[in-house]
């Protein structure tokens, strides 16, 4: 079985990709993969230290807003498109898969459209409950189109044939996997509640000034609770000095663990009785797993807006908080905050919900689609 994966841009098209390869070698130990990326982008440097050969594919987005810079960007792009249907022809050809799966992002379009052209089996999977603008044109073209959530449907052509199938998470976030007490003892902190708060490997500036004065104000009031914070690349210029200012040293704090990057989110969402984040697809679905209460708090600068789009999946489930960042500010922040960890029946009921819109079977249900489409999947 052979097996073509075209995705990239960023971890959010990247990791489903990931999954997905290894959801197949589960299943299909033989199973051989290739990724499609553009060469410049994340995936050129992830899928081959993931172990996977890559082929690479020039393409690039066109941009809206009319500068001279763009209008540069733009022309690169038309010639990049212009020749991308040759590439992805001779990609196809030489590697003769028995089946092409997209996960998003500009590459995915000229790979699966020439699959489809060429009547190979075609799948896409599309993360976030408002699908990206790739997604949304091959969702006509392809055999099935796979949902993370069934709130994107209504964004999708009519004639799209869907499956629910959910997102696959990491290893490790499994709800039976660590308990609470467990994670909490792992990582030195006491049976006190725990917040963990964070904003992606980058940083969000909003959360991380938020995540200051929430600490301000537990240190004020000496409230007692473990609070783990990932401030991001970007956070080193503002939130370290920001914590110095206030007098808050994580060094000397058992109760405070503060880290640029969080390298083990799986103990770190498992120790944790609340969680404060972005709304990218895979935190949405790694809270689902865990069975996390959350406030969210969704970027505006994403496009169309899709994370504020996944947030209101666990929002109208009233299985988190959701707050738009044009509406953040500390006194607020607190104030839910506040609300929450002095009405620990709240938090089960939001943790709760959170477990029931979770999609447990995920693997298998991605399989099952796999399978009906290529015959040699089933051997």
């Amino acid at each position: 079985m052979k097996v073509l994966l075209a995705g990239g841009g960023t971890g959010g098209h990247i990791n489903p990709a990931l999954a997905i390869a290894s959801i197949i070698k589960q299943h299909n130990p033989d199973a051989e993969f290739l990724f499609a990326g553009t060469p410049n982008g994340m995936e050129a440097k992830l899928i081959p230290e993931a172990g996977y050969d890559f082929a690479p594919i020039k393409i690039s987005g066109f941009q809206r807003k009319i500068t001279a810079k763009n209008i540069a960007r733009n022309a690169r792009a038309a010639a990049y498109l212009s020749v991308s249907g040759i590439r992805s022809h001779k990609i196809i050809e030489d590697f003769k898969p028995d089946i092409v799966i997209g996960t998003g992002g500009y590459v995915s379009y000229p790979i699966l459209s020439k699959a489809v052209q060429m009547k190979i089996p075609t799948v896409i999977h599309e993360q976030n409950a408002f699908p990206g603008i790739t997604n949304r044109l091959l969702s006509k073209k392809v055999d099935t189109v796979m949902l993370t959530v069934e709130e994107a449907v209504q964004h999708l052509d009519p004639a799209a044939k869907y499956v629910i199938t959910g997102l696959p998470v990491r290893k490790g976030f499994a709800a039976e996997r660590l308990s609470r007490a467990e994670a909490k003892k792992k990582l030195g902190l006491d049976d006190k509640l725990c917040i963990f708060s964070f904003g992606g490997s980058l940083g969000a500036g909003a959360i991380n000034k938020c995540a200051a004065a929430l600490m301000e104000w537990e240190k004020e009031n000496d409230f007692p609770v473990n609070h783990i914070h990932g401030f991001g690349k970007m956070g080193h210029e503002t939130f370290l000095p920001r914590l110095a200012e206030l007098g808050i040293d994580p060094d000397t704090n058992p109760n405070l663990i503060v880290k640029e990057y969080i390298n083990n989110m799986d103990v770190c969402t498992a120790a944790a009785d609340l969680i404060i984040s972005r709304s990218g697809a895979s935190t949405i679905s790694e809270l689902q797993a865990m069975g996390r209460a959350s406030v969210l708090i969704p970027s505006p600068n994403v496009t169309a807006n899709h994370q504020f789009h996944n947030a209101m999946v666990l929002g109208r489930a009233g299985a988190a908080v959701v707050i738009e960042e044009k509406d953040l500010t500390d006194e607020l922040l607190i104030e839910k905050v506040k609300e929450l960890i002095h009405d620990p029946a709240r938090l089960d009921v939001l943790a709760k919900r959170a477990a029931e819109t979770y999609v447990k079977d995920t693997p298998d249900r991605i399989y099952s689609v796999i399978k009906k489409l290529v015959p040699s999947a089933n051997s």
